[in-house]
């Protein structure tokens, strides 16, 4: 294990990489409970999502554990669970189902894409400034999302939003959670999401907000059956073949795509093994992350994508695939303590949702805001996603806006023809909806 791992030559071993991979667990443990919720939401059995959730984690970890040996661990992304939701499912109508079909197209075409090394030529095409704008942009939407099931933000016909009512005890509960995560966050804990969201349950169970687990078997239980869920992809693949579920496909395509480059760029970094600022075994790690979202759409999830949450268990010292390796087992582990969905509302994950917006906003810092033909694209990005509760929206504004502004500018020639293809596509999708 030592030889395969590269233990020496990375200059770690068992014991490290063993509290790195159960640290990384522990600081996403959360997408265990938030992605049912989530998921629930779009009609879907939680139960069956749950298993679902973990087995695509342990799955696609151990992919990327053994064959990328990278110490990077995979499960339903956060922001690409909120599309499949609140975008496809409830916006545009579509049964989730055909929705999982378009999860599954998109992660098979992946992976035929970085079989072929086209991934990286599209990732290339799309300025860095509009790639950094996406994942802010999808931080805001997500944590929009959490504040309103929070019943922090709610609907106000004179403005359209407005504040919810702070002295229901649902509200508060979801306050409380957001604060205490926030404090031990802020204390360097990088497992403070999944502790806040533990210590806010309790609180909810001590105040009556949230019913108690009835003994042990409210805690621990059989392993849900992935009957619901399982399969549909494929049934359901014949109904994708809509200007709809195009643009679905696409979106969730484009977000798997630079959601997992920029974090094994930054894992990749900080655990020192980037060479020549190059990543190593680059196409293995993104064929092991695109075969997770196949795995996952065939299970029953939403795209499965590289967590940043990877770099909690790089911070204490994993260096190797075997960190992944033991997160894996973790998820695997996970799956006997499904009865605690039913303490786990809104309340509990809506902190969850914000605070992880909050990180994913973080990547505004690193736009060019002095170029206004790059600042206006990526604001439009950022701004639309929340405000027309649509990510795909959002994309198609910024990729509109981009090439009209970089024209302009007398940069035509700066735009790669993949960029002005795009920005057709887009504008044929808004007058069809029209």
């Amino acid at each position: 294990m030592k030889k395969y791992f590269q233990f020496d030559e990375l200059g770690t071993n068992f014991k490290t990489e063993t509290i790195a991979g159960i640290t990384t667990f522990l600081a996403m443990a959360y997408i265990l409970f938030v992605n049912p919720a989530t998921l629930g939401e779009a009609g879907m059995d939680k139960g069956a999502v749950f298993t679902a959730t973990a087995l695509a984690a342990a799955i696609g970890t151990l992919i990327m554990g053994l064959v990328a040996k990278y110490p990077v661990v995979l499960a339903p992304g956060m922001g690409l669970n909120a599309f499949f939701t609140y975008t496809v499912v409830i916006g545009l109508g579509i049964p989730w189902e055909t929705a999982l079909s378009g999860v599954l197209v998109s992660g098979i075409i992946l992976v035929l894409l970085t079989l072929t090394k086209i991934r990286e030529k599209i990732i290339d095409a799309i300025p860095s400034g509009l790639k950094l704008a996406v994942g802010a942009g999808i931080g805001f939407f997500i944590a929009f999302v959490g504040l309103q099931s929070a019943g922090i933000v709610v609907n106000n016909d004179a403005t359209l939003v407005g504040i919810g009512n702070l002295t229901s005890p649902h509200v508060l509960l979801a306050i409380f959670g957001l604060v205490i995560s926030v404090i031990i966050l802020t204390f360097g804990n990088k497992a403070g999401i999944f502790y806040g969201m533990i210590i806010t349950a309790i609180v909810g169970m001590v105040f009556g907000i949230i019913p108690l687990p009835q003994g042990i078997s409210g805690i621990v239980g059989q392993v849900p059956s992935i009957e619901p869920t399982f399969g549909q992809a494929f049934l359901n693949l014949g109904n994708i073949f809509t200007v709809d579920m195009l643009v679905v496909v696409l979106t969730f395509m484009f977000v798997d795509f630079f959601d997992t480059a920029g974090t094994l760029v930054a894992v990749a970094s900080q655990a020192g093994i980037m060479k020549d600022d190059k990543l190593p075994r680059a196409g293995r790690a993104l064929v092991s992350d695109s075969s997770g979202t196949v795995v996952g759409a065939i299970l029953g999830t939403s795209s499965t994508t590289s967590y940043v949450e990877s770099t909690a268990g790089v911070g204490v010292g994993g260096k190797s695939g075997f960190t992944a390796v033991v997160a894996a087992i973790c998820f695997l582990l996970a799956l006997f303590f499904s009865p605690l969905l039913s303490i786990i509302t809104s309340a509990v994950t809506a902190p969850a949702l914000i605070i992880v917006g909050v990180m994913m906003a973080s990547q505004l810092k690193n736009i060019d805001w002095d170029q206004f033909e790059v600042a206006v694209p990526a604001f439009f990005i950022v701004l639309m996603m929340p405000l027309t509760y649509s990510i795909a929206t959002g994309i198609a504004i910024g990729f509109i806006f981009y090439p009209i502004t970089m024209l302009v500018k007398g940069k035509g020639k700066e735009v790669h023809p993949i960029m002005y293809a795009l920005a057709v596509i887009f504008i044929l999708y808004f007058i069809f909806l029209s």
